[in-house]
């Protein structure tokens, strides 16, 4: 259902929005740790290797859809904070268009290039036949998860996370039922864990495009609505644009850092890529928190209400410092624990992921903090600002750290853990000037053309 986020309290908007979106992408993300488990419990250190590279690779493709998305989140909230149901449906129409060319686009280039992939990536020899069945399935299913992502990013501009909640959980659960079947069952590998990833993936958007359908109420598309306007399809990229390319940069260093612990050899490999797992699992509630403060100020500043926008941040940010100093208590003594419950009879991948995850897990509290401030950022069309931040730190921190790491502490992960979290530190401090020195100056002049 739509709803009205300019109104009542912002902190039960909040929460009201973060629940359902936080459960869906636990489910998203609890089935791509199902994925890595299963697949650990039926077979070897390559095997996992496997889909921990090939998932890396595929979440690194849907990071950058969701980024762009984005601008379909903010520019259908703008609309709706505005009470113009007209002008959303057209940036509906537009956005449907854009993405579905793109998925064609990028379906087609990553299969061509798949082989390429694997050796940019540096993957173990004992891995590459298994990761290149699992990318290549994965590849084919792009369309799917374009489908599901912007369907996603057209609810949530209008208030909802509720219904993509219902597509994604049934999706979670064709899953890992596939799972079992095809790797257990029928002992297929990574090659079972990609096509039972692929068949939820598609089971999602058919469930999506039906709701969706159903509530033509709210929104109606036409056949006008899929005509394509210049000054709408400007909008939605100049604000996802940035997005993607952030969130893009990212995985590229999140990938640059495989590469360099894959040229370590099969164990550390399967250390880091498990790790990784469990670092996008724990940063649930930043993800949530970036779309919950994007939808709701997006909404608030299309209504002229900047004061309910600003608010929106910082219970954002308030939300993720104290999820963070709870994760990072939890994880130190059990992080043996959390990285034996993806492997077994791999004493050397436990010890190895243990050292990583527990000087990684600090990036839960500073990567929050500037989760919320990019979300703030792009609800004013200032989505580059998140860009700018993300590449300096990219730039300056986490890959140069990661490697000097590798080269100065080779026996051990603790060093290489620290790259993500410093990275982060350099981000909010770069996003604390730009929202203090620049955009709020800006806001209250009057300059910020929504």
């Amino acid at each position: 259902m739509q709803r009205d986020l300019t109104k009542g309290s912002i902190f039960h908007n909040v929460i009201y929005f973060a629940i359902p979106y936080l459960i869906s992408c636990f489910l998203q993300t609890f089935y791509g740790l199902a994925d890595l488990f299963i697949t650990g419990q039926f077979n070897g250190a390559a095997t996992v290797t496997a889909v921990s590279v090939g998932s890396q690779i595929m979440h690194m493709i849907t990071v950058i859809i969701v980024g762009l998305a984005m601008g379909t989140t903010v520019t259908v909230g703008m609309c709706i904070g505005e009470k113009n149901r007209e002008k959303a449906s057209d940036y509906i129409g537009n956005s449907i268009i854009i993405f579905s060319v793109m998925s064609i686009i990028l379906t087609i280039l990553t299969i061509v290039f798949s082989g390429k992939i694997l050796i940019l990536l540096s993957t173990p020899a004992q891995a590459i036949a298994e990761t290149e069945k699992y990318i290549i399935v994965c590849f084919a299913g792009i369309p799917f998860i374009t489908g599901y992502n912007v369907i996603s990013s057209i609810f949530r501009g209008m208030g909802d996370t509720k219904s993509p909640l219902i597509f994604v959980g049934i999706a979670g659960i064709v899953n890992i039922i596939g799972d079992y079947i095809l790797i257990g069952a029928l002992n297929m590998g990574a090659l079972g864990a990609a096509v039972a990833t692929v068949s939820s993936q598609a089971c999602s958007v058919i469930i999506a495009v039906v709701i969706l359908l159903k509530r033509g109420n709210l929104v109606h598309i036409t056949m006008d609505s899929l005509k394509l306007k210049k000054e709408y399809v400007k909008k939605i990229l100049i604000i996802g644009t940035p997005i993607s390319f952030q969130d893009g940069l990212i995985q590229v260093s999140f990938l640059v850092i495989t590469a360099i612990a894959n040229s370590r050899g099969v164990d550390v490999a399967a250390a880091v890529g498990i790790v990784e797992k469990i670092i996008s699992f724990l940063f649930l509630v930043p993800s949530a928190m970036l779309s919950t403060v994007s939808a709701i100020a997006a909404q608030n500043s299309g209504a002229g209400s900047h004061e309910r926008a600003k608010s929106t941040l910082y219970y954002g940010i308030r939300i993720c410092i104290v999820y963070g100093i709870i994760t990072i208590i939890v994880c130190e003594p059990l992080a043996s624990v959390i990285v034996s419950i993806f492997v077994k009879n791999e004493p050397k991948v436990v010890i190895l992921g243990a050292q990583y995850l527990r000087t990684y897990v600090f990036d839960c509290l500073f990567a929050g903090m500037h989760f919320c401030f990019s979300g703030y950022f792009s609800a004013y069309g200032k989505s580059i600002y998140s860009f700018i931040h993300n590449i300096i730190s990219i730039v300056l921190m986490r890959i140069p750290g990661a490697y000097l790491a590798s080269v100065f502490f080779p026996a051990t992960l603790y060093a290489m853990g620290i790259a993500a979290p410093a990275g982060s530190l350099l981000s909010v401090i770069i996003c604390m000037y730009l929202y203090l020195k620049i955009l709020i100056p800006d806001i209250k002049s009057g300059n910020v053309t929504i």
